[in-house]
């Protein structure tokens, strides 16, 4: 019987021992981190073009510099929301004319379907400009020239 006692003591006194709480070091005072910007890479040389991939090329004005920058080659449905997404690039503004090169897979091109090129422009998570759609008509490559970005609603 003492030995029961004895086991139950020591067994009691190591779970005391164990939920102990640590002393806990001096609290300072620290402003929580902001949330890291998203890292925009510069637009690289992608090389030649591959003999199964078509390119939309062209220039986006009116970007000011720091604006980040999203493309998206879409395919719509007849209610002008977006199906399905064939290409798309983030770039990062530098107040003159940004060229911009986004490759896509021309067996991926649906026949028949409205394809649009869509961009955005957002500067500190807040949108800022928009490029009016651009139809795209068929699978080729093709040079979109100087492309306007408008201020957004």
């Amino acid at each position: 019987m003492p030995s029961k006692s004895l086991v139950l003591l020591a067994l009691f006194s190591l779970l005391a021992a164990c939920s102990s709480d640590a002393p806990k070091p001096a609290a300072s005072v620290t402003p929580p981190a902001a949330a890291p910007a998203p890292v925009i890479k510069a637009p690289v040389d992608l090389g030649p073009l591959p003999a199964y991939q078509r390119q939309l090329s062209g220039n986006l004005l009116g970007v000011p510099a720091g604006a980040e920058v999203e493309m998206a080659l879409l395919v719509i449905d007849s209610k002008g929301r977006p199906q399905k997404l064939l290409a798309s690039a983030k770039q990062r503004g530098t107040a003159q004319p940004l060229p911009f090169q986004l490759r896509f897979a021309a067996e991926a091109f649906p026949a028949g379907s409205r394809v649009e090129l869509r961009a955005r422009a957002s500067q500190s998570g807040q949108l800022i400009l928009h490029l009016p759609a651009v139809q795209i008509s068929q699978p080729t490559t093709q040079l979109l020239g100087n492309l306007e970005m408008i201020k957004a609603p």
